[in-house]
């Protein structure tokens, strides 16, 4: 059969043009990627999970020094990974109802973890790409969770801590949270 003949042709370039259609349809849903985002936005509740945070540009044209992750309720014992030329701190707050971790009772947990370039020429560029990461127990009831994240320049600073209302898509926002979508495990799985 001759495919630029008869009815094959037509069949073909509607054919091509619904793809096209659906893979343009399928780009407009996704949110926009110039906020922070987390690199596996679905984990299982409950479960040790490594939240590496994708950042992909500074404060318009300016070089990032600080990245600040707060560290949504429920999440228990962050701790974060280390990066060349850059410092940690650690923020912790007293917690209103402990928890137990492996026969030792927790108080108080970590609130806030910081990433700080030590010199300007640890800074990240506008024009580069870099991620920073931390492990940390999630809570066991599932759903969704944010984390709110600051990246501070030294001439700027942008703030990813919308969330999305009831109804409201996160690609709506103007500077959302990293989204994290929590699955029931449906068993009592203990691992690190």
């Amino acid at each position: 059969m001759n495919y630029f003949s008869g009815t094959a042709l037509p069949q073909r370039l509607a054919r091509a043009g619904l793809t096209a259609s659906l893979a343009l349809a399928c780009l407009w849903s996704l949110p926009a990627a110039a906020h922070i985002t987390l690199e596996y936005q679905v984990a299982n509740a409950g479960s040790y999970y490594k939240a590496n945070f994708k950042v992909g540009h500074g404060c318009g044209a300016s070089p990032i020094r600080q990245i600040i992750v707060n560290i949504p309720a429920g999440v228990q014992g962050a701790k974060p990974m280390p990066k060349a030329g850059w410092t940690i701190e650690i923020q912790r707050e007293k917690l209103a109802k402990p928890y137990d971790d492996h026969g030792r009772t927790v108080t108080e947990d970590v609130s806030r973890i910081s990433w700080t370039a030590k010199t300007p020429a640890d800074y990240l560029p506008n024009g580069h790409y870099d991620e920073f990461a931390l492990q940390a127990k999630l809570p066991a009831q599932a759903g969704l969770m944010y984390w709110p994240v600051s990246q501070i320049c030294p001439d700027a600073r942008l703030d990813w801590n919308e969330v999305p209302k009831p109804g409201q898509k996160l690609s709506t926002l103007k500077t959302p949270a990293a989204q994290l979508e929590l699955m029931p495990t449906g068993g009592g799985a203990h691992a690190h």
